[in-house]
């Protein structure tokens, strides 16, 4: 598979790494197209670095790997207005937030996926990657405690969702079905949390018990969330 990457910092490097190793065609665009050479050539593994434009028309996946606040900007050098990355799988791993308390910085009616699916006409936008350090997608595998990281996706578009998919299991990690792209600003929203949380010490995993202790031992949604999710207010 062919992969664009817009952005030559640490994600790119970390997740172009990977894909590269597992056999991937692999293109780093940069603002500076010499940067992006230089991380190509650091990547190796047939890697090769250009301008973002030429990354954008490169990939069959494109992935978008520069703070969120460069987002559009990176976005429009890559043509996506022009629709350079229409029809392509655009992958978001960006985070709205940062510090000091770690708040969402995205318009209450628009996630930052949804500002990205805006920003290039007939991408198929899929929310993925976001959840973890860059240092996590260097581990080869992921896998703690005997358990590999689970991967949340948030796409409109079941074949970019299951392109994807492929891409979460060449890191050796387990694609987590996360619903429609309209529930990537709750992902961000979960990020924006566990960030905060982590720079103040406190472990986000600790929040939640284990798949099989969460309903009391039953599988499957509880009747008593099922009412709670279809309850209106006031009802």
């Amino acid at each position: 598979m062919r992969i664009g990457v817009l952005g030559a910092g640490n994600m790119a490097d970390a997740l172009a790494t990977q894909w590269a190793r597992a056999g991937h065609e692999v293109m780093i665009g940069a603002r500076t197209p010499a940067k992006a050479v230089a991380l190509a050539e650091a990547i190796g593994d047939g890697a090769r670095g250009g301008s973002l434009r030429e990354a954008a028309v490169f990939g069959e996946v494109v992935l978008l790997a520069v703070w969120y606040d460069g987002a559009q900007d990176a976005l429009k050098a890559a043509g996506g207005a022009e629709g350079t990355l229409s029809g392509r799988v655009l992958v978001d791993c960006t985070n709205p937030t940062g510090p000091p308390d770690f708040t969402l910085w995205t318009r209450n009616d628009a996630s930052a996926a949804q500002q990205v699916a805006e920003s290039a006409p007939g991408a198929r936008v899929v929310k993925a990657f976001n959840l973890c350090h860059e240092s996590v997608w260097r581990l080869t595998p992921p896998v703690f405690d005997g358990r590999p990281l689970g991967v949340p996706l948030c796409g409109d578009d079941e074949g970019a969702v299951d392109v994807v998919r492929s891409l979460v299991r060449d890191l050796g990690c387990v694609p987590m079905t996360g619903g429609g792209l309209e529930r990537a600003g709750q992902l961000e929203a979960v990020a924006a949390f566990a960030i905060g949380l982590y720079a103040r010490g406190a472990d986000p995993a600790s929040m939640f018990p284990p798949m099989e202790a969460a309903f009391g031992g039953r599988t499957g949604l509880p009747n008593d969330f099922r009412d709670i999710r279809s309850c209106r207010p006031g009802e």
